[in-house]
């Protein structure tokens, strides 16, 4: 009895030591798949975005005399990396005549990976708290910053992203989708008039089977990746006719509903199945550029469906769920745009 009463504590000693020890194992091992686990939840544009966010940060950490690791795979490459180091970074960027869009943007991808980092044990919790401070930049702040470069003669749009969305005409919407009766035309009138008639965004567009088309019932079920999301729309009249021109006639039998252009001209042959987003946002910018619209872009027809639908009375929580976002202030945005300002006001 005395021996057991004496060994006892030393075994819970050890069991607790060799636990506490398998704890340590752990958490390495979750933090050096910190950074992977998180890019494997994320959508592959987003993870194409924050690698060139971390790609200017980098470049920014060169000019300043340091060598930075990956910044977007090895967690290690964060250690040392401080809210004085971000805030230089973004008033760096203004130096340097990136839009303040693009600004705040690539400081919430900076936040994020130093959260990860947090987590990975490569960045301190004071540290962390303090990066978090580092402030993007208002409306109002954005337009008085660039009132002030552009007095200087700095440039204020070094940015890939446009400054605004291409606003088209209800004219010129329909002159997009008057096709010629080719199979590439068929196939560029269903692609477009989805994202005219419904506001489906380009990815939701790109991962589009034969078999989400319901001809009989002129229905589309699909799914929104960004929001986690699976949807049916009623198709509208036009886009229910390009749906049937190009499923009946040139579509796949099975599989992803989309095929290739087989060339760069106007020959309307198909090849293999399956479009990029990329392939067709290229295709929508040289379809616009036929139209006489420069700059068109694949968001650019959602902006347009949007609009239009909000112009014409759609109430915010319809336009809201038709166009796959999760909160109003998308949709409010559409509303308040479309309303004219004028209205009600009486002169006499």
């Amino acid at each position: 009895m005395t021996n057991e009463l004496t060994h006892q504590p030393q075994n819970e000693l050890t069991h607790q030591a060799a636990q506490a020890l398998a704890g340590q194992v752990a958490n390495q091992a979750a933090a050096k798949s910190t950074f992977a686990d998180y890019q494997a939840r994320k959508a592959d544009n987003t993870n194409r975005r924050a690698a060139a966010d971390l790609a200017l940060f980098a470049a920014f950490l060169r000019s300043a005399g340091l060598t930075p690791g990956d910044l977007q795979t090895d967690p290690a490459a964060w250690h040392g990396i401080t809210w004085g180091l971000v805030e230089a970074f973004t008033r760096w960027q203004l130096l340097e005549g990136y839009a303040v869009g693009s600004v705040n943007v690539r400081l919430a991808t900076v936040k994020t990976y130093a959260g990860l980092a947090l987590k990975a044990g490569e960045i301190s919790p004071a540290d962390y708290a303090l990066i978090m401070t580092v402030k993007g930049y208002s409306h109002k702040e954005t337009k008085r910053i660039d009132e002030k470069r552009e007095a200087s003669g700095q440039d204020t749009r070094k940015s890939t992203k446009k400054a605004a969305a291409v606003v088209l005409t209800p004219a010129q919407a329909d002159d997009l989708l008057t096709r010629p009766d080719t199979p590439q035309g068929r196939r560029d009138a269903l692609m477009l008039a989805l994202m005219i008639d419904h506001g489906l965004r380009v990815g939701e567009v790109a991962i589009l089977a034969v078999g989400d088309f319901d001809l009989a019932r002129g229905e589309l079920r699909f799914y929104r990746p960004k929001v986690d999301k699976t949807q049916t729309h009623k198709l509208t009249p036009r886009t229910q006719a390009a749906a049937l021109a190009y499923i009946q006639n040139d579509a796949p039998a099975l599989g992803p509903v989309w095929r290739a252009s087989a060339g760069r001209g106007l020959s309307g042959e198909l090849a293999d199945q399956g479009m990029s987003e990329r392939a067709i946002t290229k295709r929508v910018a040289y379809l616009g550029a036929l139209a006489g619209v420069a700059g068109l872009s694949a968001h650019d027809l959602r902006h347009y469906w949007a609009t239009r639908a909000a112009r014409n009375g759609t109430q915010i929580d319809r336009l809201q769920d038709a166009g796959g976002w999760n909160s109003p202030a998308m949709p409010l945005r559409y509303v308040e745009a479309a309303k004219i300002a004028n209205s009600g006001v009486m002169l006499g």
